[in-house]
């Protein structure tokens, strides 16, 4: 009940956050991206593959970096969002968010959980934290280091559960 009540309260609130961001994959690794950025009007969103990184926020700072990555002949694909998901866009349902995690009841792990925030195991203290949660909005996915985390682990198999199979292939 409470795992249901703090995805619809995420969900909620960020669709009532700022709209008019853009978000941009950009064939590169995240060192490069990030010294290509140079604003905090962008922001490192996830971290698909070794060399996939979103980029997300203000709609005209981001298409200023991905027209300098399009000069240099590095690919980047415009993403199709209704907000700039994981960047200062989100900052303003943060508060919020936290308020309603810190009304839920919080469980050990039955299995071990990888944390896309950190990309490492994350510990019953992460996982009951309400301010984990709320750095599960705004923080980058890093999605990339969850996976080698897992590989280091001895993981073999995964699946990948969503509308369209593009994580798994990065």
């Amino acid at each position: 009940e409470d795992a249901a009540k703090l995805v619809a309260a995420r969900g909620r609130l960020m669709q009532g956050c700022q709209t008019g961001g853009a978000m941009v994959s950009v064939a590169a690794e995240e060192r490069v991206v990030r010294e290509a950025i140079g604003t905090s009007e962008v922001s490192i969103a996830g971290l698909n593959g070794p060399k996939q990184t979103v980029i997300s926020g203000d709609e005209d700072a981001v298409k200023r970096v991905q027209a300098h990555f399009d000069e240099q002949g590095v690919k980047t694909t415009e993403l199709q969002v209704s907000h700039a998901f994981h960047s200062v866009h989100m900052e303003s349902m943060l508060g919020a968010f936290e308020s309603v995690a810190e009304g839920c009841t919080f469980s050990p792990a039955r299995i071990p959980v990888v944390s896309n925030v950190t990309g490492e195991r994350a510990t019953d203290s992460d996982l009951s934290s309400p301010s984990y949660w709320a750095r599960q909005v705004r923080e980058a996915v890093r999605f990339v280091d969850g996976m080698t985390t897992l590989r280091e682990e001895g993981v073999g198999t995964y699946i990948e559960c969503g509308p369209r199979g593009v994580l798994s292939a990065m």
